[in-house]
């Protein structure tokens, strides 16, 4: 009983009967969810609850009915020897071609076509036998035998060949394409070295138990989530953030998997098993990726399901019409036979999907997770951007700016700092954090922290308290600067207000930056909306240059003002971190969450997650998104275009079946090749 299964395949050639193939399956009673990668030839499926092996069955029977020569296995094929089988081919079939050409020998050309062509004719026989008619081994055979029934024998053989060379570079240049991202996405490490009773042993990473010791020498790949327990390193972790600067990683630290131990040895403690680690989920999310079709992918998909037809019923009148008005039926079914050749959408519909997942890869390659091309392609039309304040823009923790004496002490100023930084020392509170780089001389005693308000101790023999103005009230302690700033800590020494520490939230060093490229990038409005006061969120956009901000906002109003930003300004994506910014990143058109130590909720809310904490990742990933969309509508107006001209040229008599071949096979290997130039897109600027 298994809720999911995947299969590798065989023999799946038309990229429009692998979409076809995908929407017969997520019609099923009882299947969740149906995807066909077409570029790796898999099929995953997953039900609604726990099946048994009858029920998959019915679902590979179902996928045969709509390509009858498919070959379905749990195992990988060897694609090595598919290429192999595929070159010998080319081989023998050149060879009679040429002994038939120059020694001027007709009947060669017939072992030449059959060597080319037999499996393309036998599947366009086999899917006859079950209803399929509209596919590209149809418009092959259709194509090829009827010049051979006009006695065109030598073009009819080329046109085979020359499909089966293109199929070849196709099929290579797919597969190439495929291994060049994943080469990026290279993470996992499928061997892991486990302590055991003292001895150390390798074992399949998957098998290791959450609380095992694994040991990691230098230069090996880090195959588990966990923490050190003995040792230090130095760790590479580009492939999980995009950042080439080695991290160093001490006693105590946590570590993820992907990640490559560069000097040192290193004992781990797994924290998570192998199917839940960091790289697993890395590649789970770009392979899911696929599930979730941009609307380019979509249209594409529709498009060829109703062009391939309509071609071939054009092809049928082109025949016979003219034909019947002038008499001359070989030229025009010449003419038909050529304009079947160049009707089937193979650039399209295998082109724009692999620019999506290579735009995934190359987002993930920068430490960035896009979990759809829907995503990646709504990104690309964004023209505002609003952002969470605390975290995501500014560093989340925060740094003293300055100390103002009340004047009602005869205590010195660098007195007082000591005993802040001698009493917030006992503190957990994040913003007793901001007088760590204080000195703080004194010993503190009868120490009582009031959770919400504050903190009191015995400090060099004076009664010391901090906190803010909840806790003076508390404590019947006169304030003599009522005007309470975000972030303000009171002092007061022997029940006497002396001073207040005005703290700030720092902005991070590239959030400037980050504004002008984006805007230089197109995102016309940039707004926050924060749970800050008033106060410091103005000062954070004006500092920034921000179009719009809210401040004091819980997260449901946040929501709420970010639907009201949506009104005016529906491409719209929002960016975030923290648990309250969830609902938001839930309900924009594209939500980013932003930072390794962005909360659980919040990965699991948005639609994209950049694992680390630099802003410039953002401003790639816009990048990356632009670059992805121009090479799609570059390959969409290219392959319609070429197209479109050889389907006038063959319809007037211009156009050659080697001409037809290339505005097929050939349009789908530039197209293919052209997508794979996103992993070359430079992210500097």
């Amino acid at each position: 009983m298994a809720d999911k299964c995947i299969w590798n395949v065989q023999n799946l050639d038309c990229a429009a009967c692998a979409a076809t193939i995908e929407e017969n399956l997520g019609k099923v009673d009882g299947v969740k969810r149906a995807r066909v990668d077409y570029a790796k030839k898999q099929i995953h499926v997953q039900s609604t609850e726990d099946r048994d092996d009858a029920f998959f069955q019915s679902l590979i029977a179902e996928a045969k009915r709509v390509e009858p020569a498919l070959k379905v296995s749990t195992q990988p094929y060897k694609e090595k020897q598919t290429f192999s089988l595929m070159m010998i081919r080319i081989a023998f079939s050149a060879l009679f071609f040429a002994l038939a050409f120059f020694l001027e020998i007709p009947w060669l050309f017939i072992p030449s076509y059959l060597i080319a062509g037999y499996p393309v004719l036998i599947k366009a026989g086999t899917n006859l036998l079950h209803g399929k008619v509209f596919d590209e081994n149809f418009l092959m055979s259709i194509a090829t035998l009827g010049a051979l029934a006009i006695r065109e024998t030598g073009e009819a053989t080329a046109v085979m060949l020359l499909y089966l060379v293109g199929e070849f570079f196709q099929d290579l240049a797919v597969q190439k394409s495929r291994n060049a991202v994943m080469e990026v996405l290279d993470l996992r490490a499928d061997e892991a070295r486990i302590i055991s009773e003292g001895k150390l042993e390798m074992v399949a990473s998957e098998s290791v138990a959450v609380g095992s010791v694994i040991r990691v020498l230098a230069g090996e790949k880090i195959p588990l989530d966990g923490v050190i327990i003995r040792g230090s390193s130095t760790l590479n972790m580009q492939s999980l953030t995009g950042e080439s600067l080695p991290q160093n990683a001490e006693k105590g630290e946590t570590v993820l998997s992907g990640s490559v131990n560069l000097t040192g040895v290193i004992d781990i403690r797994t924290t998570r098993a192998y199917g839940d680690s960091t790289a697993t989920k890395i590649l789970r999310l770009v392979e899911e990726s696929s599930s979730k079709k941009a609307h380019s992918e979509q249209f594409i998909t529709t498009f060829a399901r109703y062009y391939t037809p309509f071609v071939v019923f054009f092809a049928v009148a082109l025949a016979i019409i003219p034909s019947l008005i002038t008499g001359t039926w070989e030229t025009w079914i010449y003419r038909s036979l050529v304009f079947l050749v160049v009707s089937c959408p193979c650039a399209l519909v295998i082109s724009v999907p692999l620019s999506y997942f290579a735009g995934i890869g190359k987002s993930a390659s920068n430490g960035i997770l896009v979990k759809g091309g829907n995503y990646l392609e709504a990104l690309s039309t964004i023209d505002t951007m609003v952002f969470d304040k605390t975290g995501t823009l500014t560093h989340g923790s925060f740094s003293l700016e300055r100390m103002i004496p009340t004047g009602k002490s005869d205590l010195d100023e660098p007195y007082l700092e000591k005993l802040a930084a001698s009493l917030e020392r006992q503190s957990n509170h994040p913003l007793a954090r901001a007088f760590d780089t204080l000195a703080s001389p004194f010993e503190a005693s009868n120490i009582q922290e009031i959770a919400g308000k504050g903190i009191s101790a015995l400090i060099d023999g004076k009664q010391v308290v901090a906190g803010n103005a909840a806790l003076f009230a508390y404590k019947a302690i006169p304030l003599s600067l009522p005007n309470e700033e975000e972030g303000t800590i009171h002092l007061a020494v022997d029940d006497v207000h002396a001073a207040s520490f005005v703290l700030k939230d720092t902005l991070r060093a590239d959030a400037k930056q980050l504004i002008n490229s984006l805007r230089s990038l197109g995102v016309r409005q940039l707004f926050m909306l924060s749970g800050d006061k008033e106060q410091h969120a103005k000062a954070i956009a004006a500092e920034l240059g921000l179009d719009g901000y809210h401040a004091g906002l819980l997260p449901d109003q946040k929501q709420e003002h970010l639907a009201e930003i949506e009104k005016t300004n529906p491409h719209l994506a929002y960016v975030g971190d923290g648990m309250n910014d969830a609902p938001s990143l839930a309900a924009s058109r594209v939500g980013i969450a932003m930072g390794s130590k962005a909360s659980d909720a919040a990965i699991e809310s948005a639609d994209i997650v950049i694992l680390s904490e630099e802003l410039s990742k953002l401003e790639k990933l816009v990048m990356i998104s632009k670059g992805t969309s121009r090479i799609v509508k570059q390959n969409i107006a290219f392959a319609l275009g070429v197209k479109a001209v050889v389907l006038v040229l063959g319809a007037l008599g211009y156009a050659s079946m080697a001409l037809a071949v290339f505005a097929d096979t050939g349009v789908t290997i530039i197209a293919v090749f052209n997508a794979l130039r996103i992993l070359l897109i430079r992210l500097s600027r």
